[in-house]
């Protein structure tokens, strides 16, 4: 997969992403909006969206485990300090490539929802413990010009119907500075 997805296969797989949320049961709902590559851009952007603002790294560790890891979006992480905490070998940013191969997206797009595309289960996931006790979550439906909002219980159990037993730690511990 390259650096850009065309609009036609990114619609198809959000359709394929809103199709399985609204089987489990889960209800969401999508603002679009421009493109966003920070978090500095999404503030700017959301006006007073209540609810958890997210972010998603995409981690490799040094014996080759992927790592995805939802946190708050004001969470500065030290991947030296979440390494320790989650069990990781050392940790550094997984490349696109490994990206695309596993979660299906593209950089500025990385969610918690592109794990409908890891059907090897070969990703671990880590939410941040701060996110479950919001009335509601936000992320991007696989591309960087929408937010989804989600409660955090149906985040949870979306992740877990798609086989996936993500670890709820409070990453407080592992943010920098």
């Amino acid at each position: 997969m390259s650096e850009t997805v065309s609009p036609d296969t990114i619609a198809a797989r959000q359709k394929v992403l809103f199709e399985r949320l609204e089987a489990l049961g889960i209800a969401t709902e999508t603002h679009a909006h421009a493109p966003v590559f920070t978090v500095e851009e999404s503030r700017e952007l959301r006006g007073d969206l209540p609810g958890a603002h997210c972010k998603s790294l995409f981690l490799k560790d040094k014996k080759g485990v992927l790592w995805l890891v939802v946190a708050l979006e004001d969470r500065r992480i030290d991947l030296k300090a979440l390494a320790g905490l989650i069990g990781a070998a050392r940790l550094s940013f997984a490349s696109p490539e490994r990206l695309a191969t596993h979660l299906g997206v593209v950089p500025g797009a990385v969610t918690p929802f592109a794990l409908i595309h890891d059907d090897a289960n070969a990703v671990r996931v880590v939410i941040d413990a701060g996110i479950t006790i919001a009335e509601r979550a936000h992320f991007h439906p696989l591309s960087n010009d929408a937010t989804t909002a989600i409660a955090p219980a149906d985040l949870l159990r979306f992740i877990a119907a798609l086989g996936h037993e993500p670890a709820v730690v409070d990453l407080a511990a592992a943010t920098a500075g």
